[in-house]
């Protein structure tokens, strides 16, 4: 299968020559897209070099609407349409997510699934430096999303996926809202339960950073539970109205 690794950037100069390399290595034949929001540190100066030396990667440098959803769905729509690819990996490129766990995402996709989401809550999964309020936080935050949006995904939070491309090609992925992390709910729903795709989640231990500064503030938190209570709610008028 065509894999094509997509990462969304912004001020991760002190990560990214050590995510390629991981990357690189674990899927050799992956071509890798580094979406960077111009970022004031040089990330994407450092890929741009890189690539000059390495065919297999490529820099998508951004200039309209800065931000996690905006880089996400430019990426994986442009990405989707050109059938270049088969299955579409997204990762963070802080190091949280371990490349190496990449083959494990891209053999659930040949095996069946559409989807596949590397999941902190599954046995085998786990989180690794996260303090016990943030633990706690994620922990209740999927909990609330699964239940409110009626899917049984137990890390519907998680960036670190593979997408089969056909299946985004048939999903309106540009006519997600979320603006921030929420667009990883937002997708997972609308392919879930919209779409019918069959997803699966296969377990990671996650690692927080170490370096950079993370982008997760309490701006975005307060959109996803927002976000998730709206749409739960419409999801049971609906239901409603049909009885």
């Amino acid at each position: 299968m065509r894999v094509v690794v997509v990462t969304p950037t912004y001020n991760e100069a002190d990560n990214i020559d050590t995510f390629l390399d991981r990357v690189r290595a674990a899927v050799p034949a992956a071509n890798v897209v580094v979406v960077d929001d111009a970022s004031p540190d040089g990330t994407g100066d450092k890929v741009r070099a890189r690539s000059a030396r390495d065919p297999l990667i490529r820099l998508m440098a951004r200039t309209g609407p800065r931000g996690y959803a905006a880089a996400s769905r430019d990426a994986l729509t442009t990405i989707a349409a050109t059938g270049d690819a088969d299955v579409i990996v997204t990762m963070d490129a802080d190091l949280s997510h371990a490349p190496e766990s990449i083959p494990a995402l891209v053999a659930a996709i040949e095996a069946g699934a559409d989807v596949v989401v590397g999941s902190r809550y599954v046995a085998g999964g786990g989180v690794v430096n996260w303090p016990l309020h943030r633990r706690l936080l994620s922990r209740w935050g999927n909990l609330y999303t699964a239940a409110m949006l009626k899917v049984k995904i137990r890390d519907c939070t998680s960036g670190f996926r593979a997408y089969r491309a056909a299946t985004l090609r048939d999903s309106d992925v540009g006519a997600t809202t979320a603006n921030g992390y929420a667009f990883l709910t937002e997708l997972a729903w609308l392919l879930s339960r919209r779409n019918g795709a069959r997803i699966v989640e296969v377990p990671i231990t996650y690692v927080d950073r170490t370096l950079g500064q993370s982008k997760m503030n309490l701006a975005i938190v307060r959109e996803s539970m927002w976000l998730v209570t709206t749409w739960g709610v419409a999801l049971r008028l609906r239901g409603s109205f049909r009885r």
